[in-house]
């Protein structure tokens, strides 16, 4: 197939592209900056500009078969009033100028769209969360919402099989969470924030990108899918088994009051966790390369 893909520069993306090209699709990168973004990726691929918030040229997925939606400011941040618009917009705006341009090409015959765990919101303790659970009412919960409304727009208004993967915290030395835990942990300094009994619903790198290509590959696997691994553990027990797999203490304990000083509202996503199973990959026949914390952390850090 030829595979236009957002966010291709970022912490999902180069992989993904990599891993297209060898199962031997064509990809067209949608990028703000298109000269930049192919400096970045594999010979081969092309691009074309998106910005998430202007209507798309009728060339840009001219000839294209499937999209994979992986453009979002990052969550990572203190929530301040201007960065929670542009995490909404980026993401609601951004969705539907996407949408919009698959319904004019015309030739979209596959869309998947990232989305985030966050929908269920927080203070959901112990509770298993499946793709059939309701989702939260705080502000990512919100967010994730009306960005699954936007992306389902393909399959309602223009019959494309849509899946909307939602991502748990996904792991890699390199990017996100994990990276900016090791150097504590690494100094000995490590360990639960605060309570420790809320769950982490994590992922390997490797995991969330086969998932998105396994649905892909799927036109069947459509609606909600959680990209989590099948054993999400508490906070304490991700601080303890990354603290073993560095060979350092990890009894730093972290006092909640710290994390919502320095990241205000967005600590609630470190504080509150949610216990996410993927139901409907397992369903679908996924095979997951590392279902257990220890095994992933392991090949991450080994």
């Amino acid at each position: 197939m030829k595979v236009a893909v957002t966010g291709a520069t970022g912490f999902l993306g180069p992989g993904l592209v990599q891993g297209l090209l060898s199962h031997g699709h064509q990809v067209q990168v949608l990028t703000r900056d298109v000269a930049r973004a192919l400096e970045r990726l594999p010979a081969g691929v092309t691009g074309a500009v998106f910005d998430g918030r202007t209507a798309m040229a009728p060339e840009a997925l001219a000839g294209v078969d499937a999209v994979v939606h992986l453009a979002g400011e990052p969550v990572a941040q203190r929530w301040t009033k201007d960065a929670k618009q542009r995490i909404h917009d980026s993401r609601v705006q951004g969705t539907r100028v996407l949408v919009d341009a698959m319904k004019a090409a015309g030739t979209v015959r596959r869309f998947v769209s990232t989305s985030a765990i966050g929908y269920y919101g927080g203070a959901r303790e112990a509770q298993a969360l499946t793709e059939d659970s309701a989702p939260g009412d705080d502000f990512l919960a919100r967010v994730c919402v009306a960005w699954e409304a936007q992306a389902l727009r393909a399959r309602e208004e223009a019959g494309i099989p849509t899946a909307v993967v939602r991502m748990g915290m996904v792991l890699h030395p390199d990017g996100g969470a994990l990276h900016k835990m090791l150097p504590p942990f690494r100094l000995g300094a490590g360990g639960p924030v605060g309570s420790g009994k809320q769950y982490v619903s994590w992922i390997h790198l490797d995991d969330a990108r086969a998932l998105l290509q396994f649905a892909l590959a799927h036109p069947e696997l459509e609606g909600p899918v959680n990209a989590t691994a099948p054993e999400p553990v508490t906070n304490a027990a991700f601080a303890h088994a990354l603290g073993h797999a560095l060979g350092r203490p990890s009894v730093m304990h972290v006092p909640a009051f710290m994390v919502k000083a320095a990241l205000g509202e967005m600590s609630k996503v470190v504080l509150e966790g949610q216990r996410v199973l993927p139901a409907r990959a397992r369903a679908a026949g996924f095979a997951f390369g590392f279902p257990e914390l220890e095994g992933a952390l392991k090949q991450l850090l080994g």
